[in-house]
């Protein structure tokens, strides 16, 4: 049932005038503008500067193979696509950006316009003394929010980041019983933007990397307050084995995306140790991670116990590397973008993690003595270029279920590459894993003025599941929320594994009063959910926008709690 407080006053458009209307030829047809879209802001002409393509690169598609049907009001996806910045409309794109809300089985409980950055941001929660806190980030600023009554949302710090030794990084917050003490450890990694723009045609811009004065790893901080910057440093560690965290510059990537801790003796930690991980396509980025175990029994001397890679990863790996039909593409993301996602860790006997390695596909990894990491069974996926194809593995479910699901996420805008499935993976014999199905492509509602999601621009597809080492509580073995960028946030229910369904969504409009609608030189701005974070012990949904974020409750989960008590 939609949220009639937040569509209230939007005209209801027939699927016939819809389908009508988008059937003329040009690349973007208008569709009829109506109640909330009436003053909706239009998004630019597709660039039609030319381009130079790489020996190896995927050409643009036939015009006669992809695009929207409009007999069925469906979109068929690109085979392959190269990658491609800015707006791709076709016919019966929107011309604007859509700004009404449809919702299904979910309540808005509150709204906050703050925004740390458009495309994407990360969050860590922490309790603190009865009260509960929670960070929205990315890169160069922070805000520190008390959660704790979820209609009064209270900002208690804020800071902005002129960063001379790496970006604000990823951070995870665990209690160490052992210790006493509430830590943090926070990755930091070289940029993936803003630098290299093409790596094969700008050697100089690759040095630039390569002699950036940083820290390439982690930091330990006891925790001493809910504001960072009251934290004692503990330890730095970088991931390079040849150089000191106070030697710079240091060599490989540094230490990607939410680190795996559970306060407890192991730390799991994904990036390349050294400049050899150097076997991956893509234009801006130098580095195939692997993924890295590290014993922090005492978090001052952490100690790296081992290490395993997926084949094809190292420079003296080339002839494994070609192997992979993605070779020489000049566009696909390799090797680790998350450390493994555990289910059960280590110290309490779980026994596998599952790893999302970009291009290589998804592996089983024996974790069971971390100094002697190594993968049991490999499944290559199908290819899916461009965008990223193996990125978030949710494992929530494999203790009762024997299923993860694992996905990698859209970068182009108006669907111009291939969809992104999440892939449902039957693990119950870990040494044989198998492909089940994949989760149902998300449809919009009746009433909308578009009758399939590429036509409301932007990104279409999934992104991830909430970080596991944040959200918190136990997770429904029944409902998996996932952000879906101008989809929004759909809710599956895999209770069956043979037949997903959707349960529940809330798709917000696509920008907002504090962002600007498009920028041709930041990707995805214009995609409006990039970020979830799942309170299960409250059963609330918290979604991050290009525009604010929302906080969510809904019957599939259960009555909402508003405080932590």
């Amino acid at each position: 049932m939609r949220d009639s407080m937040l569509v209230r006053g939007t005209s209801i458009v027939t699927a016939a005038m819809v389908l009508g209307l988008m059937q003329a030829p040009c690349a973007s047809a208008q569709a009829p503008r109506s109640g909330l879209n009436l003053h909706a802001p239009d998004l630019p002409p597709p660039a039609n500067e030319p381009r130079v393509y790489l020996p190896g690169e995927p050409q643009p598609p036939d015009p006669g193979t992809f695009g929207y049907d409009p007999a069925t009001g469906r979109y068929k996806d690109p085979a392959m696509t190269p990658d491609a910045f800015g707006t791709h409309p076709f016919a019966g794109s929107l011309p604007y950006l859509d700004l009404n809300t449809y919702s299904s089985n979910v309540k808005v409980e509150a709204f906050n316009p703050h925004l740390p950055g458009a495309g994407h941001t990360w969050q860590t929660s922490l309790d603190w003394k009865g009260r509960r806190y929670l960070y929205d980030y990315y890169r160069t600023t922070y805000t520190v929010f008390d959660i704790t009554d979820p209609h009064a949302i209270k900002e208690i710090a804020h800071k902005e980041f002129k960063i001379t030794d790496g970006d604000f990084g990823p951070f995870t917050v665990k209690y160490n019983k052992k210790l006493n003490k509430l830590l943090a450890v926070q990755c930091y990694e070289t940029p993936r933007y803003g630098i290299i723009q093409n790596k094969y045609l700008h050697p100089e811009q690759v040095q630039i990397i390569r002699q950036m004065k940083m820290l390439r790893g982690f930091r330990f901080y006891e925790v001493t307050g809910p504001v960072f910057t009251d934290w004692k440093v503990l330890s730095e560690t970088s991931l390079d084995p040849y150089h000191s965290p106070q030697t710079q510059p240091q060599q490989g990537s540094g230490c990607l995306d939410i680190p795996v801790y559970n306060g407890d003796k192991y730390l799991f930690v994904a990036g390349a140790p050294d400049d050899t991980f150097a076997n991956t396509e893509y234009k801006t980025y130098l580095y195939a991670g692997g993924q890295l175990a590290y014993d922090v029994s005492d978090p001052v001397h952490p100690k790296l116990l081992s290490m395993w890679w997926a084949p094809g990863s190292r420079l003296d790996e080339a002839a494994e590397y070609r192997k992979n039909p993605r070779a020489g593409n000049k566009t696909s993301w390799m090797g680790a973008r998350m450390p493994l996602f555990i289910p059960k860790p280590a110290e309490q006997g779980g026994k596998y993690g599952y790893a999302a390695m970009g291009g290589f596909g998804f592996f089983v990894v024996d974790i069971s003595d971390p100094a002697q990491m190594h993968a049991v069974a490999h499944l290559d996926m199908p290819v899916s270029v461009t965008g990223t194809e193996g990125d978030n593995i949710d494992v929530s479910k494999v203790e009762t279920t024997g299923m993860v699901y694992y996905s990698g996420y859209p970068m182009s805008e108006d669907c111009y590459e291939p969809y992104k499935d999440i892939y449902t993976i039957d693990v119950h014999d870990p040494l044989h894993p198998k492909i089940v199905n994949t989760l149902p492509r998300p449809r919009p509602p009746a009433d909308a003025p578009f009758t399939d999601f590429c036509q409301r621009r932007g990104s279409f597809g999934p992104k991830r599941s909430g970080y596991a080492m944040i959200n918190t509580g136990a997770p429904s073995q029944r409902y998996m929320p996932y952000s879906f960028y101008n989809a929004g946030m759909q809710i599956f229910d895999v209770s069956n594994a043979e037949k997903p369904t959707i349960a529940g969504y809330f798709v917000p409009p696509m920008t907002g009063p504090n962002v600007a609608p498009y920028s041709d030189h930041v990707r995805a701005v214009a995609n409006p959910v990039h970020s979830i974070y799942v309170e299960w012990d409250r059963n609330l949904i918290w979604v991050f926008t290009n525009h604010g974020f929302y906080v969510l409750s809904s019957t599939l989960l259960g009555p909402p709690r508003f405080s932590i008590h």
